[in-house]
Order: structure tokens, then sequence, then C-alpha cells
């Protein structure tokens, strides 16, 4: 047995944001851009460490919303063309910096990193399920999911029937696209609600995740601290994120993200080229929009940036991989000192974190496996937390307390003057919804489809992005809109059937299900409060 464990845990989540209508969808650009620079990274990164056999092990938490964008046919021909303008401006890039070596270089890199990408995407026939399903039956990629429309349950759920639903939905969901279904959940922005965990262990979920401080006053306090899980009073486990090594992946000030010699993340040539020269890859209106190609490394903390070098980021990157082992290998040696099992270090991050914000992220990931690997001893292993709760079924119970992770960590990022206002209307379509699919307990035709379609409008207004959004103030006003539109499109449905109209309506629900046709095989029922 090893001294001790680290469980490497990413939580890959974007908010629901296809647009059949608009190929140049500013939203979904998010996940246009999520995909080249995190996902399908993260692919190569698994794939590559398969193909030479290094010992890994990590958990991958993809939230609903997200598998079912990437398993949508519009989305896929979007992203499609949008990789096809990023090559071609790849290649313009060539050409232009064929004078400066300095940027030449960086010029190539993009490239070949887009030609990669294009050839994973044509392998797998646009469908990344694919290639996380493949990695998921390699053995070394525990896939686990999320809250349905990653819905803040500490707040939405004041009607169980809602948490319930957040929670049925999403395990169908994973299910289906994996063959499987999830042995953990990642709930929406780690929000724990005491009793959430009984509706877990009714979907057979075994583990989920909370912020430090939710188990460290966890009732009673665990003895391992955040180093060990605890069994909530339904039986279901729960591990607290680590802060260390939080610290040093997350900061931008302390951690390794903000080293002088990575890519900064601030200056792209879609907002620095001249217009007619980029224009045809930024937005059609005319809007500055971030093309993914930046020059310059973070260089200090004025505005002077010098051009980015790959070869020193690479090097950073191993140096600190290696340098995250050897704090992991200290702190598992402290830890060992005070507990009579071997600790497990949780490092839980958002995905996105990798490639996309921290562009050398998945070559820290790479090498620290590697570098783990090569290791003449063997300081820890890695480990997924379904593997852990196998070697180690036997733990303490106790009761983590309500918590989240974010700001402060008690809910104010999702609830303060900002975004306050949207959960009376929340709580007031939910409880609508609930009482829809109690009175038709058996709807057919017509009557299905439309509340099928409340069923979904209603989820993806409760998502957590929203209020998010709002809080941050980045915008604010899109973030404002999802929100009342999907409302209205539950009022509307709803005003249909009560007044028996639903028939003079149907090209309006067929244009709603066209729309938002999120969870293909949803069922209302899901809504029906417990006989």
């Amino acid at each position: 047995m090893p001294p001790g464990y680290v469980a490497i845990v990413l939580h890959a989540h974007l908010p629901y944001v296809r647009d059949p209508e608009d190929n140049f969808s500013i939203a979904e650009k998010w996940y246009h851009e999520a995909v080249t620079e995190t996902y399908i990274p993260l692919i190569h990164v698994c794939q590559r460490l398969n193909r030479d056999n290094v010992p890994y092990k990590i958990t991958i938490s993809l939230s609903p919303p997200l598998t079912s964008m990437m398993a949508d046919p519009v989305i896929q021909e979007h992203y499609y063309d949008y990789l096809t303008r990023l090559r071609e401006l790849a290649a313009k890039e060539i050409w232009r910096t064929k004078n400066d070596p300095r940027f030449h270089i960086i010029a190539r890199m993009y490239q070949d990193i887009f030609e990669n990408t294009y050839r994973t995407y044509e392998a797998y026939n646009w469908n990344l399920i694919k290639a996380f399903k493949e990695l998921q039956d390699s053995g070394k990629v525990e896939l686990i999911t999320c809250g349905t429309t990653h819905g803040f349950l500490p707040l939405i759920g004041i009607h169980r029937e809602v948490a319930r639903a957040q929670i049925e939905v999403a395990v169908n969901n994973h299910r289906r696209l994996f063959g499987k279904p999830p042995s953990g959940l990642w709930l929406p922005e780690c929000a724990y609600n005491p009793g959430d965990d009984a509706i877990l262990k009714d979907y057979g979920i075994k583990y989920f995740f909370v912020d430090a401080h939710g188990l460290l006053y966890a009732n009673p306090r665990p003895r391992y601290s955040i180093f060990a899980p605890v069994y909530t009073p339904s039986g279901v486990a729960v591990f607290g994120r680590d802060l260390e090594s939080s610290e040093q992946v997350w900061s931008a000030d302390e951690g390794y993200p903000g080293d002088v010699d990575y890519r900064e993340f601030y200056r792209d040539i879609g907002h620095e080229l001249d217009y007619d020269y980029i224009k045809n890859y930024i937005h059609p209106s005319g809007i500055r929009l971030d093309t993914g190609m930046k020059y310059y490394r973070i260089t200090g903390k004025s505005q002077y940036k010098e051009p980015y070098v790959p070869d020193w980021a690479s090097s950073k990157a191993n140096t600190h991989a290696g340098n995250f082992i050897f704090n992991r290998e200290h702190q598992i040696k402290h830890l060992s000192e005070y507990m009579d099992r071997p600790p497990v270090i949780v490092c839980p991050y958002d995905a996105e974190l990798f490639g996309h914000w921290w562009f050398e992220g998945p070559q820290w990931l790479e090498s620290l496996f590697q570098q783990a690997a090569n290791l003449p001893h063997k300081p820890f292993e890695f480990i997924t937390p379904k593997e852990y709760l196998e070697i180690f079924p036997n733990n303490q119970p106790s009761t983590p307390c309500m918590s989240t992770w974010g700001a402060n960590g008690y809910n104010e990022v999702w609830l303060d003057n900002s975004n306050d206002w949207i959960y009376r209307h929340l709580h007031h379509a939910a409880q609508e919804m609930i009482n829809l699919a109690n009175k038709y307990p058996s709807a057919e035709g017509i009557l299905l489809r439309a509340l099928n379609q409340a069923a979904r409008e209603l989820l993806v207004a409760q998502s957590s992005d929203w209020a998010f959004i709002m809080k941050t103030g980045t915008m604010v006003d899109y973030a404002v809109t999802r929100t009342k539109q999907h409302l209205s499109n539950f009022w509307d449905i709803k005003h249909y059937i009560d007044n028996n109209s639903l028939n003079d309506n149907s090209e309006k629900i067929k244009d709603l299900e066209d729309k938002n046709n999120i969870f293909s095989d949803i069922n209302y029922r899901i809504f029906a409060s417990a006989s």
C-alpha cells in the first residue's frame, strides 16, 4: 500500500448555449473555445498517456448541458465551421509572420494545434462523446455527472421534486451516453444542502465533493479532516477539497498559472490586428472577439508584454509538475504522522482552467503523470474516489455543513442583490410544473410534448450560470434574457395547456422543441410528487 493517494478531479461544464439560428453566436462561442482549448487537448493528453502505458488515474465530471451540446448535430456543425475559420486564419498567420521569427514559431504552434484538433474531431465523426467513452473504457478515466442543468440546489431545491429532477435527468442522461450509471456526482458549485445526499443515494450515487470548510465544519468533526471521506446519514461518501494543492493550481498570484513565461490570456490578435485583415474571424457585426491566437507571455504585472516562447513555457510546466509532486509527497509524509491510514489528497478543478485560462495546463497535467510514473520510489498513487472507497469501505459517519465553493463559501455568489430576484420566479414556476406533473400522470400526443418542453424550459432556467454571470457583471444582459426567456416559454406552454389551446399552438411548441431540444428523452413525470 502506498503512503498516500492523490485524486485529480476535473469538472467540465458550460451552460446550454445552443443557437440553431446563428452560426456566429457569441455565447455558443464559449463552447467552441472550450472544445479547442480544453476538451480536445485533455482527450489528447489521456490518449498519449494510454499509448505510453503511463499508470495515471483521473476523474472527469461532464455536465449534462455540456454532453448534450457535444452530441447535438447543429452545434457539431457550428463548431466545424468555427474550426475551419481558425485553420484558415492560422494559415494566413504563417504567411503574415514569416519575417519575424519571434512570432512565426508561435503561428506554427497554433497551426499544429488546430490541425491536430481537426483530425481528432473528424476521427470521432464530430461527436466527442465517443472519445470520452473510449477513455472511460480504457479504465484510466472515471466519468461522473453533475446536476442536470447545474442548478444551485440549496436555493432551487426548496421543492424536493426539483432537487430530484436535477439528479434523475443527469443520471439517466449519463447512462444513455456512456453505457453505465455514474458512481459519483459533482454538486453544482460544490453546493451542499444537508439532506440532498438522500436523493443522491436514491439514484445510485456513491460519492460527491464539498469545499474544504464543508467537511471541516461537519458534525461531528471528521477525525481525518479533509484527508479521508466521511459517510453522510444516507451512506453516500463525501470528499473534501484540499486547500494547499488548490492554491498552487488555481491562484494566478501565488500559483503556477501566473508564471511570467506562461501565455498571456488577455492579448489576442482578434483585438489587435487591422480590422480588414481580421474581420472574417471575429463577429460579422464587427465586434472584436478572441480568436484563440495569442502571441505574448505574461512577462510581469505591467501592460508591457514580451513574445511568448513555447519552449520556455513547456519547461516551466514540467518544473511546476515536479513541484506539485514534491509538495504532495511532503504533505502526505506530514499527514501520515497523524493518520492510521494513507491520506487521500483530493484536487478538484474546473476543467476549463486547463488549456483555456491556463494554456499550459494540459502540458502540466501530462507531465505530472509522466514524472510520477518515472520516480524511482512511490510517494503516492493517483486514484479515483470510487477506487478509494473500494479499498477503504469503512469511513466515519458525519454530516457536512451547508457550503459552496466560490467567494466566502456560503451561497452569496449565487444570492445577492444582483441576482436574488430570479428565485421567486423559479420557485413559482417549479410549483406549477409539479402541479402539472401531478395533474397529468399519463399524458399523450401534443400534451405529452408540451409537458416535456415545459420541463426543459424550467430546467434550463434553473442553471446556476445565469446567477453567476449576473454576479460577476459579464454579459449580464444575456444572463437576464436567458432566465426571462426560458421562464416566459414555460408560462406560455402552461397557458396553452390550461386553456386547451395546444392544437392551435402546435407550431409554437414545435419551434421551442427545435430551439431548446436539450434532453430529447426527458419525461416530465420527473417533477411529480412522490406518492
